[in-house]
């Protein structure tokens, strides 16, 4: 399932990403590593043995997703026959209310967090589906199963991540393909510095509760153990992060009752002027 498999990761010169090229590496799998930063993706797979390859690419050019993925499955097809597992991790989050918010943030963030993933997956698709065999892996969010206040656009885009991992899910497994979908919730990462105000300008801060998350490499832990059992929703959350996604579930109005008295409480206050 890992060894000597080719496993490739978007998103990968930071956080989850690179956490999780770290933790398949140590497996012994051959990687893939894409993400804008091409410099941090060199110095990454430098730093895991250097057994793979560099593939820089932005998530929302569409124009060029046929390239980078016969180039992805070219290099794979001679080192193990194909790529084996994929793992759809590139995204980008906000912290702005929907009043505030531009339709060019949401554009924006669709793009890179839903169409993009889904881009990419369809031009690996036909090539999964004949091989027979292999893993799409979509990392999606606590806030892609409860909508969260002040990510309304983020929340948009990860719910549709799920719907349609979820759909691909039911379609293929008889073809020999498994689907697991990961919602987190804080994670150790600069997801919050790099998110998107209502303007579209880049917040340069993080949160106290993204500073006081998971681990990454206890993430990439968690994930890879959900993909060698088979699991088909990981929910990587704990305490109230964790409570939510349940309730969205089990007791969806008391779910809503909690958002809309936290922000009635000064929840956007939070965020101001950062």
């Amino acid at each position: 399932m890992f060894k000597d498999r080719v496993w490739w990761v978007t998103g990968a010169s930071s956080g989850i990403g690179l956490a999780l090229a770290t933790e398949l590496a140590a497996r012994g799998a051959s990687l893939i590593l894409s993400g804008r930063n091409e410099a941090a993706l060199n110095e990454a797979l430098a730093r895991l043995g250097g057994n793979g390859l560099v593939l820089p690419f932005e998530a929302s050019d569409f124009g060029r997703m046929a390239e980078i993925a016969e180039r992805a499955w070219s290099f794979a097809a001679e080192r193990a026959g194909g790529i084996y597992g994929l793992i759809n991790n590139a995204g980008i989050t906000q912290r702005s209310l929907a009043v505030d918010t531009s339709f060019d943030v949401y554009r924006r963030i669709i793009d890179v967090d839903l169409l993009g993933p889904i881009a990419l997956t369809q031009r690996l698709l036909p090539r999964l589906v004949e091989k027979g065999e292999g893993q799409v892996v979509a990392i999606s969010s606590v806030a892609g199963i409860c909508g969260v206040p002040m990510r309304s656009a983020y929340s948009a885009a990860k719910h549709g991540l799920i719907g349609y991992h979820d759909a691909l899910r039911a379609e293929t497994a008889h073809l020999g393909l498994n689907v697991l979908v990961v919602a987190p919730g804080s994670v150790r990462t600069n997801v919050s510095k790099n998110a998107l105000t209502g303007t579209g300008a880049m917040r340069g801060v993080s949160d106290s509760v993204i500073d006081n998350g998971m681990d990454p490499a206890l993430a990439a832990t968690r994930i890879l153990a959900a993909v060698r059992d088979g699991v088909r929703e990981l929910i990587l959350a704990e305490g109230a992060e964790a409570d939510s996604a349940q309730l969205r579930r089990s007791n969806p109005d008391l779910l809503f009752d909690r958002m809309a008295n936290l922000v009635a409480s000064g929840y956007a206050k939070l965020f101001d002027n950062k």
